[in-house]
């Protein structure tokens, strides 16, 4: 495995710990809205690679033991399940993100995770938009973790123009049956695309909203606004 980088301390990235995160270059959507688009579009060295990183976690055990592995997206890489049940075998504490569209990678790392993070990014009909020839694996992806014993949510977060009034009956369907879902805000940060650098955020009162929409679908609720 390699990395794009390393956040050494998090307090928002895994629920309930204090984590150290890690950047996977590389991912197969190109959502307009991403963040982390310089590690997707075009990884560039250095990298940290294995080696190095047990290095630097190891080191800093005592104070963080939990591990977060992000992206990019991490699944798009083989070898992910081989690094996770090291880092299980060290002792850590390990969460996954992913945007669900390597089911077999994911399915193989289950073993080897204590809480996975999927994106659920909007509605079906709109993943097209987001570099997606279809959702089969997605969709596969979701009831390999609701059939799963690993602990999880789905999470989708609320960009304008990907997540409107008429996307959330779609994205209920997706999600139901779920454990957990959360609604995170939208940062018009620095993103992919440069028009959803000024996109105004919706509202709190327009989450909530979103959220009472769907109660039916989720036995735990969460906003993150």
């Amino acid at each position: 495995m390699k990395f794009s980088g390393i956040q050494k301390t998090s307090l928002i990235d895994f629920p309930e710990k204090i984590a150290t995160v890690l950047f996977t270059p590389g991912c197969n959507l190109r959502c307009p809205f991403c963040h982390n688009w310089r590690i997707v579009v075009d990884p560039k060295p250095p990298f940290l690679n294995e080696e190095n990183t047990f290095r630097i976690l190891e080191s800093r055990k005592r104070f963080v033991d939990s591990i977060v592995v992000t992206g990019g997206e991490p699944t798009l890489h083989k070898e992910l399940p081989k690094f996770l049940k090291k880092l299980k075998e060290k002792g850590f504490t390990v969460k996954l993100d992913t945007n669900g569209f390597y089911p077999q990678v994911l399915e193989e790392c289950l073993a080897h995770v204590d809480y996975v993070a999927l994106d659920v990014k909007t509605s079906l009909e709109k993943y097209r938009q987001l570099g997606a020839k279809d959702t089969k694996d997605l969709l596969h992806t979701i009831e390999i973790l609701k059939n799963s014993k690993v602990d999880y949510e789905f999470r989708t977060t609320v960009v304008p123009g990907f997540v409107d009034t008429e996307d959330i009956p779609s994205i209920g369907e997706i999600i139901k049956g779920t454990k957990a879902f959360a609604f995170q805000q939208f940062v018009p940060d620095d993103t992919l695309d440069k028009n959803f650098r000024t996109v105004k955020p919706y509202p709190p009162e327009t989450i909530r909203g979103f959220t009472e929409k769907l109660k039916n679908y989720a036995d735990k609720l969460i906003l993150r606004i």
